[in-house]
């Protein structure tokens, strides 16, 4: 009798645009925004402390495509396109057989700004295609228009998340029907809760920002308009837009939410949901202006942790993964888990070893994450699971990848400091962190082939802080 053979997994990846970690139920939110998400990722596998390796839409976008830190691929800044010199995850999946579909935002045509049509040759290589360059410049929250395989205007009916997810619905449920037997790859990337660029606004669907108006709102955004002076660019000011613009964007997540589990429902009425692998997450968080004078391009949790579940295949029942993991961990994720070879390229780690709960040290992974930030400033940072060390460039280039020169400008002990209001990096007790966790980032430069800068450490330290840093303590 012969052997019968496993169907490949199907993937599906949810993408949201500056979704914040912490504005999720398993991340603690009281606000009940991510009923769906929270109960995927309490069935399947909650990678818990995720975290951009740039927080910036177009680069995100690029990393995830590829698997690469943006210094590899090129894609820095906004307006550069996909590298085509890097295998992209779609082509990775249609040389395995898969059929693969893109609908949303794509913000990686390299195309002139205002420009909403994509190329062809700038899809990254995914078969069937609705999408625009970047769905902020595109219409508004009630009025969806995105562009065909042959570059025709398609207008979508409803709230624009609404719109995205009907939209990667049907393009799944087509597919099933027409080809049952060959396995998809598809990705729905919203612009939400991004905010709308040429209104500065939260635009959430009619009625839903009024249900979070005066209620909880994340403890740094509560205490930072009162006290903190941004830093990280010179023209910065001191509040945000918290009062103004947190319950649109708390209305925006829960409606997200709401086509997420439509999403899984559909998933569900074709009996495909356990054997596709859904990916939840996002590009970068949103500090509210709270850090420097826009939403994110900052070293700060609030900027650059966001959520993440997997769910289906391999990923259901496998709990909770605590250890770091960054955005460019999750393409390989995804191939290893599908059994397709994964690119040398690549430059992040599969999280197989740790759903399978391998302990073979050949499969350790790194215990820190790095970030790179660019466009509006140019900056570095490092975290691990106590510390988080930043520096930025003291003067900055647009158009420059790396700089010659950096200034350390934080350090903060996560541990006893979550919502990073108190810097120690001038406090002597903390030198011996400070000189530890920048060694911890030459390390990082060094490995991705960063020119090597020179770092400014603080003019003068004081006396104070806690002395009871010890790098022993998970550094």
């Amino acid at each position: 009798m012969a052997m019968q053979t496993r169907r490949p997994h199907n993937v599906l990846i949810f993408f949201t645009d500056q979704q914040r970690h912490d504005v999720t139920g398993v991340h603690g939110c009281p606000l009940d925004l991510t009923p769906n998400l929270d109960r995927l990722a309490r069935r399947g596998t909650d990678v818990h402390n995720t975290f951009s390796c740039q927080p910036l839409c177009g680069p995100a976008r690029a990393c995830l495509q590829t698997g690469t830190y943006a210094t590899t691929n090129g894609t820095y800044r906004n307006g550069i396109g996909l590298n085509p010199d890097l295998p992209s995850l779609a082509e990775c999946f249609n040389k395995a057989g898969y059929h693969t579909g893109y609908v949303g935002k794509w913000h990686l045509s390299g195309e002139p700004r205002g420009e909403q049509v994509v190329p062809e040759s700038a899809r990254g290589g995914y078969q069937t295609w609705l999408g625009t360059e970047a769905l902020e410049f595109s219409v508004h929250e009630y009025k969806t228009i995105l562009y065909d395989n042959d570059n025709q205007p398609v207008t979508l009916p409803g709230y624009r998340s609404d719109a995205v997810a009907d939209a990667l619905i049907r393009m799944v449920n087509d597919h099933t029907q027409t080809n049952p037997d060959q396995p998809f790859f598809m990705m729905g990337s919203f612009i939400e809760p991004h905010h709308q660029n040429d209104t500065d606004s939260y635009p959430a669907p009619d009625g839903y920002a009024q249900r979070y108006l005066g209620r909880w709102c994340p403890p740094d955004l509560a205490a930072l308009p009162t006290h903190e002076q941004a830093t990280f660019q010179p023209q910065a000011v001191t509040g945000g837009s918290t009062q103004q613009h947190f319950a649109g964007y708390c209305g925006m997540v829960r409606r997200l939410d709401e086509a997420l589990g439509r999403v899984a429902d559909a998933l569900k009425s074709l009996g495909i949901l356990d054997n596709t692998i859904v990916l939840f997450t996002s590009d970068h968080g949103n500090h509210f202006k709270t850090r420097n004078a826009e939403y994110k391009r900052s070293g700060h949790e609030a900027s650059i942790r966001v959520p993440a579940m997997l769910h289906g295949g391999p990923f259901t029942g496998a709990g909770r993964i605590d250890e770091l993991v960054s955005l460019i961990d999750l393409p390989p994720t995804l191939l290893d888990a599908c059994d397709i070879d994964i690119p040398q390229t690549m430059q992040g780690h599969s999280l197989m070893p740790l759903v399978r709960r391998d302990t073979d040290p050949a499969t350790q992974r790194p215990d820190s994450v790095y970030i790179q930030i660019s466009e509006s400033g140019t900056a570095r940072a490092v975290r691990t699971r106590r510390w988080k060390y930043i520096v930025e460039a003291p003067e900055h280039d647009p158009s420059a990848m790396h700089s010659d020169t950096y200034r350390e400008t934080a350090l903060y002990d996560l541990e006893y400091d979550p919502y990073e209001l108190n810097n120690l990096l001038d406090y002597d007790s903390f030198t011996h962190v400070r000189d530890h966790m920048r060694s911890r980032l030459l390390a990082w430069m060094e490995q991705l082939n960063e020119p090597t800068p020179t770092i400014i450490e603080p003019t003068s330290l004081r006396p104070g802080g806690r002395r009871n840093s010890d790098l022993t303590h998970v550094c």
